[in-house]
Formats: structure tokens, C-alpha cells, sequence
């Protein structure tokens, strides 16, 4: 029906079949819409998106909406996922035009690929002040129709002004530079920073329910890290105790999926209650290093005091807070290997967030449906343990599963007979689709977080499956020191890699050489960091696109650490990481350039620096190592 049917992507492929005459990104699209002198017709979503599957089902899957899609533009269909870089440039002009972003991303473009006109999910009914989609695509054609000159005026000056706005922020020019100088200069944040960061948390904090801010709220996965790595260098207690609040309140909340284990995207509270259920990859790595960390902050906290630990008595002895965080990262990673394992060795990128186009569908319970299941008397028992009331705590009285507190020892066979047989049954219900592409950043951070943890529990199977991760990788995704970002199903995607991929597939192969002491892996990691030094940096600093790389209306270079690293602060982990692996000292001059975003972001935003300011505490500590070689081979 179009042309998705041979893409990579699984998100590409739920729109093979619609009506609409969709084009995959590329030059092909471009050549097309110059041919018929339209405007392109960008749509950019991807696949656990709740709203990309009910603008799909509204719109795209309508024979007379697609019609008018295909009589007025070139329609452009994009995973952001593996496209992050054209993601980045349109969301910048999207957020620039409308004052907010989301997805499914909506975007209207010259035939030169420049936007004129943004937005995110239409309805296909107008309501509440938006315009129907239909209506938007009248009111677009007929513009370009009848206002040809202005609307590419309009075209050229959004992109000449997001361009000028679009370099690198911090990096200075010139070599790197040593720890502790100016910001401006490019270097790495100093102990006066770091500082000043963690005093900007304290102040940020939610005492309450722990994290960061109010709903939708997201688990601060590399915040957390950074706080953990202050902790370590400083012993800070106000750093630990944030780390502890925020992961006892979110692996106790519906955020957490108390049956099957793993972390969703966000909670739609501030309570972490009710969670917005895709479970992604990278959530879920970050996660898992989180928690590995914290319990060996814990333990060592324990040996340390004599058993009295860091903010003994808020969950009972550390013994037990330290053993709660190794539950919750063995159920973490009992789900990346369950979930999201690949039969080549790798890991998908994400389970959706509906079920049969309804949220929630296989993860809720009501009170009848425990009873049902476990009978009256445990049913009944389970529907007060894990918080399940007849008003419920999400939609039509159902309820999110949470775990506010242990069971009583007396209580403990109960619960997990209860929990064996509550996932048990759910297993039946229909589950929720698989994203099965690999994303190579992500399967980086899987790597890594794996490693630790191997080591951190002694369970050697754990290195076995990141060894594994490492070599699909390897034999799919790297070709002569160059990184293709996806792959599905062992076929590598055409879609180029970007620094993010580099930085973090470069710090999972250092941190797998240092428990492994396989030679390989150092060797592949200094390939890929001698391309991102040829491809990726300029006089102005680091980009998230290789120097030969398809031309966007402008080269994106975003400096700040969101749901994943940026591309710089992965780029810093990974040199940083190499380098104390390597013994290469000169690696560490490139990591303090790297770091110059974080620098400026460190007093005054620092919840968008977190990776970047927990490898700038490595590079403070007097024992960089203990950061960021977990394993025994290092130089």
C-alpha cells in the first residue's frame, strides 16, 4: 500500500497497511515533493506511543483523511527512535513555534525539508480550540497554494534562526582542558559546581514521595547516579538520603510493576501511583544501575557503621534496605531478560503502552478479579496488601498494583504465593506489543548495567547475556570503527548512529573488558572514540551527527541529558571509561570538553546534566576506577 513495508522499524511497519501513501526518511521523499511542488507532510512518533496509535486509528487508517494527505503533500513517516537527530530538529522547531512538544510530532515543511508549520496530535473532530486534522490539512494546502512566497519565507527564517541557536553549548574551542576550569573554557564541572548542583537538588526535592518536581513524573534515573557518585566521593548523607526516598518510594509505587518487575516511562501523579505503562529499554538499564548502586552503597554503609548504615530506621535496619534494592534490581533484570531479550542476544527497545488500544489493559485489578483469581480469603488479603480498592486507583475501578510495605514475616509465604499466582494468571490476558528493534545506545546502557550487576551479586549468568548484547553489536552494528543505531531481528537498519550510540556502546564494551579482560572489546571501544573525535567534534564542540552525515536544516547538538545521556555526556562516560581501562590519559582531555555543557548547566539546572555530573564526580574522585571500571582488568 506504501512504502514502510521493508523498513526496520516496527513502528514503520504498524503503518504499512494504512491508505496513506507513506515515504520513509530520505532523499527519495525530498526528490518527490521538489517533482510535485508540495509541502512535505512530516509525521515522527514511535511505537509505544499511546496517542501516535490514536492519531493512527483516527486519521491515517481513514481512506478520506489519507486521501487528502496524498492529494496535497508528501507524506514522511519517522521513528523517532531511530532517527533521533531529525526527531531533534523538528521537535526544536515544533516547541519554538507552539510553545510545547510531544508525539505523534505533526510537522509541515518546504520541499528544502524546512518546517513552516507545527504541532503534535490533531483530533480528528475539532474540540476544544484544535482544529480538526482535516482542517489543518485544508488550511496548510490552501496556503501554500495562495501564499506560496510567505509561507518560504517564513520556511527559510525558522531556519536560519534555530541554526544560529543550534551550537554546541560549553564545549569552547581548542583541546581540552583540566578539571576545574571555566566553564566557558569547555571544561569539566569542579567540586564548586558539583556542589552547587547537589544544593540545587536538595532544594528541588519532594520530601514526601521523593524524585524531582510534580506530575507526570519520571524516575530521575541519571540524577540519581550522579547523587550516588557525590555520596561516594564526599559522603554526603543529604545525597544518599535522596537516592534512598526517591527508590524505596518508586519501586513501592505502581510505577514499578510489582508482579513481573520493571520500571514504566512515567507516573501520571506525583505519587508514583499510576504510571504511564510503556516500559522502555534505557528506563529500565539506567534503573538497574541505580539500584545495583545503591545497594552496594548500603552494604558498605552497613560494614562501615557496625549495621547501623545511613538513615538506619526510616525502612528498619540497612540490612533490609540493602536487601530490598537487590530484589528490586534482580526483578529488573528477571524483566529485561524475560521482556525484552532478542533471539540474536540483544534487547528490544520497549513493551507498548496499550494493550488491544487500552492502556493498562493487562496490568490492572480489581477486587473481584484478586478474588477471582486467589479465592476469597487471599483474594481479599491481596486486594488491602497491594492496594487495590473498589474506587480504584486508576480507570473504571480498577486499580494499579503497589507494594507500600513489606509483608509481615508471618505474612511472607502468603504474599509470595499471591504474587506467583497473580502473574501467573496474568499471563493469560493479552499482553502488550513488543518494539523489537535494537537500539544500539540502549543496548550500551544494558551492557554496562548488566556487567554491574554481575559483579555487584556474583551471578556470572548476568556477564554471559551482556557478553552476548555486546557481540550482536559487534557483528551487526559496527562496521570499520562506524555504528548503525538499529537493527531488528540481526538485519542492521540503514540509519546512521549518532553520538548518543557511540558514547554509550563505547563505555559498555570498556566496562565488559574490565570484568572479561578480553582484549576485543577495549579494541572496539577505541575505534568508535577515534570517530567520534574525526566525525563528531568541530571548533565548536561536540554534535550529535557525524560530520558526513545526510544534512538536516540544521546539525543538532542537544547539551542536555533527558530520557537517555546527550550525546556529549556519553561521549565523556565513554572517555572517561577508556581511559582508565586503557591507561590512555589523553582520553581524559576529551572528556573535560565533553563536560562543558554540564558545567553551565550545573547550578541551574542540574536534573538535565545528571550523567554528565556523575561522570564529572569520577573525574574528581581520587580513585576514578572505583566509578567507572567495576571489574579487575583495569590499567
Amino acid at each position: 500500500m506504501n512504502r514502510l513495508g521493508s523498513a526496520t522499524s516496527p513502528y514503520l511497519l504498524q503503518h504499512a497497511d494504512n491508505p496513506v501513501d507513506w515515504w520513509q526518511w530520505g532523499e527519495d521523499a525530498f526528490a518527490e515533493a521538489r517533482r510535485r511542488d508540495v509541502p512535505l507532510l512530516i509525521s515522527i512518533g514511535y511505537a509505544a506511543c499511546h496517542w501516535c496509535h490514536v492519531m493512527a486509528h483516527e486519521s491515517f487508517e481513514d481512506a478520506e483523511t489519507a486521501a487528502l494527505m496524498n492529494a496535497g503533500f508528501v507524506c514522511v513517516k519517522v521513528d523517532r527512535e531511530e532517527r533521533p537527530d531529525v526527531d531533534a530538529v523538528y521537535m526544536t522547531a515544533t516547541q519554538a513555534m507552539t510553545g510545547h512538544g510531544g508525539w505523534p510530532m505533526t510537522v509541515f515543511a518546504t520541499p528544502a525539508g524546512k518546517p513552516f508549520y507545527c504541532g503534535t496530535y490533531y483530533p480528528a473532530q475539532s474540540r476544544g480550540g484544535m482544529p480538526s486534522f482535516r482542517t489543518l490539512l485544508d488550511a496548510v494546502g490552501t496556503a501554500w497554494r495562495e501564499q506560496r512566497s510567505e509561507i518560504e519565507r517564513v520556511g527559510d527564517d525558522v531556519a536560519e534562526r534555530l541554526a544560529r541557536t543550534a551550537a554546541p553549548v560549553g564545549s569552547g574551542a581548542g583541546g581540552g582542558t583540566s578539571a576545574g576550569s571555566d566553564a566557558d573554557a569547555g571544561g569539566a564541572p569542579d567540586s564548586t559546581a558539583l556542589a552547587a548542583s547537589v544544593a540545587r537538588l536538595v532544594h528541588e526535592f519532594d520530601s514526601v514521595h521523593g524524585g524531582f518536581g510534580g506530575a507526570p513524573k519520571f524516575p530521575p534515573s541519571m540524577t540519581l547516579l550522579q547523587l550516588l557518585r557525590h555520596h561516594a566521593r564526599t559522603g554526603s548523607p543529604q545525597a544518599l538520603d535522596m537516592v534512598r526516598r526517591t527508590c524505596f518510594a518508586m519501586a513501592r509505587g505502581g510505577i514499578f510493576d510489582q508482579l513481573g518487575g520493571g520500571f514504566a516511562r512515567y507516573a501520571v501523579d506525583g505519587t508514583w501511583t499510576v504510571p504511564h505503562f510503556e516500559k522502555m529499554l534505557y528506563d529500565n538499564a539506567l534503573l538497574l544501575r541505580v539500584y545495583t548502586l545503591l545497594y552496594k552503597a548500603t552494604v558498605d554503609g552497613a560494614e562501615s557503621d557496625g549495621g547501623a548504615g545511613v538513615g538506619a530506621g526510616a525502612e528498619g535496619e540497612t540490612g533490609k534496605e540493602s536487601a530490598f534494592f537487590a530484589r528490586v534490581a534482580l526483578q529488573t533484570v528477571k524483566f529485561l531478560i524475560g521482556a525484552l531479550r532478542t533471539s540474536e542476544g540483544g534487547f528490544a527497545s520497549a513493551l507498548d503502552a496499550d494493550t488491544n488500544g487500552v492502556e493498562g489493559l493487562t496490568y490492572v485489578w480489581t477486587p473481584s478479579q484478586l478474588r477471582s483469581v486467589l479465592g476469597d480469603s487471599d483474594g481479599e488479603w491481596a486486594a488491602d496488601f497491594f492496594h487495590v480498592t473498589s474506587q480504584g486507583t486508576f480507570e473504571d475501578g480498577a486499580s494499579v498494583l503497589e507494594m507500600l510495605g513489606d509483608p509481615a514475616p508471618d505474612e511472607a509465604a502468603r504474599y509470595h504465593r499471591a504474587r506467583i499466582t497473580l502473574a501467573a494468571a496474568r499471563e493469560e490476558r493479552p499482553q502488550p506489543r513488543r518494539d523489537g528493534k535494537v537500539v544500539a545506545a540502549w543496548n550500551g546502557l544494558a551492557i554496562t548495567a548488566l556487567v554491574e550487576a554481575s559483579l555487584a551479586f556474583e551471578m556470572p549468568r548476568l556477564l554471559d547475556v551482556a557478553v552476548d548484547a555486546a557481540r550482536l553489536l559487534a557483528d551487526v552494528h559496527v562496521r570499520d570503527a562506524r555504528l548503525v543505531r538499529t537493527s531488528r531481528d540481526g538485519v542492521a537498519s540503514a540509519n546512521p548512529g549518532v553520538l548518543e550510540d557511540y558514547g554509550c556502546v563505547a563505555e559498555g564494551f570498556c566496562v565488559l573488558y574490565s570484568a572479561t579482560g578480553d582484549k576485543q572489546w577495549l579494541d572496539l571501544a577505541a575505534g568508535l572514540l577515534e570517530t567520534v573525535r574525526e566525525q563528531f567534534v568541530s571548533d565548536a564542540g561536540f554534535h550529535d551527527t557525524a560530520a558526513d552525515a545526510d544534512s538536516l536544516y540544521f546539525r543538532p547538538s542537544d547539551p542536555t541529558d533527558n530520557a537517555t545521556p546527550s550525546g556529549a555526556s556519553a561521549a565523556a562516560a565513554a572517555f572517561v571509561a577508556y581511559a582508565v581501562t586503557a591507561g590512555s590519559l589523553d582520553h581524559l582531555d576529551d572528556a573535560h570538553r565533553a563536560l562543558g555543557a554540564a558545567s553551565q548547566l550545573a547550578d541551574r539546572a542540574p536534573r538535565f546534566a545528571g550523567y554528565g555530573l556523575a561522570v564529572a564526580e569520577a573525574l574528581l574522585s581520587d580513585v576514578p576506577a572505583a566509578f567507572v571500571c567495576p571489574g579487575p582488568f583495569c590499567a
